[in-house]
Parts: structure tokens; C-alpha cells; sequence
């Protein structure tokens, strides 16, 4: 029985297949040390739309982080309460390595 080449993938398939390219994508972004290398890979993989939005979350986190009001970061950035409502849930997590990182960063120099 002959299947067609552009046939699409079944359920399970399009799962195993985006769980590998997701190890992939993280394996080459672990691997890539030079900053330079990094913004070309990043410029190469994304839309500007889609870098403003990967900065825009960035900068909700630090604001957060940082105890700004959530009514004023969604004033300031143009994001939906729902979008600063998770990103804040994120932050709640004791164990979450976002909380980590930006208390890594931030604590010193803030003494939160």
C-alpha cells in the first residue's frame, strides 16, 4: 500500500515530532555561548512582531518582579491583565525558575 508524501502526520506523531524539535531548538539554544551567535539565531527563528512580543514578556516579568502595580504595567506595556495575571502566577511559584532567575538578578540590587 502506497501513502501519500504530503499525508498528514497522526496525533501521536505531531506530538513525538514537536516534543523532539522543541529538545532540539533547547539543545541548540544551551549550546549557542556567543552573544552575537545567539541575536543572529534569535533574528533568523523569529518576526520582529514576534521578538517585540518574546521582549515585551520579558519586561511584564521584570516589572512584576519588581512589585510594580499590575494596572500600571497594562497601561504601560498595552497587555491584557490576563497576560499579567500569569505571568504573576509564575511568579508565585516558590520553586519556579523564573522567580530564580530574576531573584538572581534583581535581589542584590533592590533587596527584595
Amino acid at each position: 500500500m502506497r501513502t501519500q508524501k504530503n499525508a498528514p502526520l497522526p496525533d501521536a506523531a505531531k506530538e513525538k515530532e514537536a516534543k523532539e524539535a522543541f529538545d532540539d531548538i533547547i539543545n541548540v539554544f544551551c549550546s549557542t555561548t556567543d552573544e552575537e551567535d545567539m541575536k543572529a539565531l534569535f533574528s533568523d527563528l523569529f518576526t520582529e512582531s514576534e521578538m517585540k512580543d518574546f521582549c515585551t514578556r520579558w519586561l511584564l516579568m521584570t516589572d512584576l518582579y519588581k512589585g510594580r502595580p499590575q494596572r500600571d504595567i497594562a497601561e504601560a506595556r498595552n497587555l491584557s491583565l490576563c497576560k499579567i495575571t500569569r505571568g504573576s502566577k509564575m511568579l508565585k511559584k516558590e520553586d519556579g525558575f523564573m522567580r530564580r532567575l530574576l531573584s538572581s538578578r534583581y535581589d542584590d540590587h533592590l533587596h527584595i
